[in-house]
């Protein structure tokens, strides 16, 4: 069994806005709105959807196989990637485009108003999972991508009879309604968080029941409120894990996919899956970019069992074992602060 992301690559550009964007924008005349925002602080790091997921997954002790597309500049960061045991073979390299990008802006009050550049990620459609080699019982997730990639990805992770988890996040402003429920339909479980949940049913005009039984499994993140997650009959309330700090809640959401799916590789109760999501989550919020934490497989547990007050036995972990290695300087991330 093995599990397939497919998302987006990128190289993120993470912003601070040393105020609140609520101050700032008049509800009276958001047909007019024109507004700028003085950022203090920028970092570029490692990002994009999918290889966030897969570097938390690697993290976890997994190989994940990332399916994307990245530009000329990927070189550094397909690096990366495999020193912490992300698959990449199945990356398309588009040789005359720039690696996607993320331009993200946080403001005080954790509120963030982002763009994305598509750059290589515009030929992700022209890759097959077919080609890929998923088999059926495979868990593959379909993260933010190029709109028809995703799509695509979806409808064939179905015909090879993986067990498809459907991520549309950022992607559901660009999704038709139709196009939505054809993806969510027949897929293995559905996620998304409070504000992509209500702008999904706003889409598709269907209730919250009528959306929830279109698939066996239904994940919904709610950032401090940790997570729900309805299965087998079951609503399941998830508690979230304190951070011990709140850096930037870029790529939380990224993290927490990546725990969950820890889980079902393993063969855990949902109650577990979710409370491992929610500490992978942890980790991301407490750094300053989506790749910017790391954790071995024994210090990860030793905070599960500190956090929830129990034990947790991942499947196929080797005693002593201790993950990937504390990452080296490969990429050194670029950080700029107005002083």
């Amino acid at each position: 069994m093995r599990v397939i992301v497919s998302g987006s690559i990128a190289f993120d550009y993470l912003m601070h806005f040393p105020g609140r964007f609520r101050e700032h924008i008049l509800p009276d005349n958001l047909n007019h709105l024109s507004v700028s925002f003085l950022v203090d602080r920028m970092r570029r790091a490692y990002g994009g959807c999918g290889a966030n997921i897969a570097y938390n997954l690697a993290l976890l002790g997994e190989r994940p196989l990332l399916v994307g597309a990245a530009g000329c500049d990927f070189a550094e960061y397909r690096q990366w990637l495999e020193s912490h045991g992300v698959d990449t073979s199945h990356v398309l390299l588009v040789p005359d485009e720039f690696t996607a990008s993320f331009f993200v802006s946080t403001d005080e009050a954790g509120s963030q108003i982002a763009s994305f550049y598509i750059g290589a990620m515009a030929h992700a459609d022209r890759i097959s999972l077919h080609e890929v080699g998923v088999q059926e019982g495979d868990f593959v997730i379909v993260s933010p991508n190029k709109p028809e990639a995703m799509l695509r990805h979806a409808a064939e992770a179905k015909e090879l009879r993986a067990r498809l988890i459907f991520d549309p996040s950022q992607q559901i402003p660009r999704l038709s309604a139709n196009a939505l429920l054809e993806a969510v339909r027949g897929a293995y479980a559905l996620t998304v968080n409070e504000y992509e949940y209500e702008l999904l049913k706003r889409k598709t005009g269907l209730t919250d029941r009528a959306l929830r039984e279109l698939v066996p499994v239904f994940i919904l993140t709610r950032a401090e409120q940790g997570s729900l997650i309805c299965a087998e009959g079951e609503e399941l309330h998830i508690p979230p894990a304190a951070p011990a700090e709140v850096v930037d809640p870029t790529g939380v959401g990224d993290a927490y996919r990546a725990g969950l799916i820890k889980g079902l590789l393993c063969g855990l109760d949902w109650q577990s899956c979710g409370k491992l999501g929610s500490l992978a989550a942890c980790y991301a919020l407490e750094a300053l970019g989506t790749q910017e934490h790391w954790f071995s497989l024994g210090q990860f547990l030793e905070r599960y069992e500190l956090v929830f007050g129990e034990r947790i036995s991942l499947a196929g972990e080797k005693a002593g074992a201790s993950g990937p290695q504390e990452p080296s300087q490969i990429g050194q991330i670029q950080e700029q602060e107005q002083t």
